[in-house]
């Protein structure tokens, strides 16, 4: 009796979890995710790890008072590593129909993906690849710069779970038939 129910409790459990596919403009259309309001009770997730580099370097040169020669050097980094499958919140709409995820609160630390064309295509991390010395992101108040080598940001795109549902009523019954 308790394998029936533990088999049964573990087949509903995993058939009440969704299946994560990539946001496209098709699923916005048939869900009708067209409001901030509607777009601000869907989970997102992201498909590939993004990986934000910041490094501030300050250099000082200075005497001493008896006339040494000091050079100081003081270098700070900081990453920011967001995994796949990391859970963002909608945060607003750009200008040209991008989306904006929150991963964390504060100002401006969102990141913005967008569709590169037609209504079937995925919404991928969007950045300006061609920058000189590597893409490089406001994220915050800080600039960072994205780490090509570690993760994988350029294929990153906006996922969602998704299920289906399916009930069906089945009514059966045996008709005897009649007697004269």
């Amino acid at each position: 009796m308790k394998f029936i129910i533990l088999i049964s409790s573990t087949i509903f459990l995993i058939s009440s979890c969704g299946m994560k596919v990539p946001y496209t403009n098709l699923i916005k259309e048939e869900f009708g995710l067209d409001s901030d309001e509607k777009m601000g009770k869907v989970q997102f997730f992201t498909s590939a790890t993004i990986i934000l580099n910041q490094e501030l370097k300050a250099d000082n040169q200075v005497t001493t008072e008896n006339g040494t020669l000091v050079s100081s050097s003081n270098s700070e980094k900081e990453s920011i590593i967001i995994p796949a499958s990391t859970r963002c919140l909608f945060d607003h709409y750009g200008p040209k129909g991008e989306i904006f995820v929150r991963f964390e609160n504060g100002d401006g630390r969102v990141l913005r993906f967008f569709s590169k064309s037609d209504a079937s295509k995925r919404f991928y991390f969007d950045v300006d690849w061609a920058q000189q010395g590597g893409p490089k992101i406001n994220y915050g108040d800080n600039v960072y710069k994205v780490d090509l080598l570690r993760g994988s940001p350029r294929s990153a795109v906006l996922m969602v779970a998704r299920k289906k549902l399916e009930r069906s009523k089945r009514k059966e019954r045996v008709v005897r038939g009649l007697k004269i």
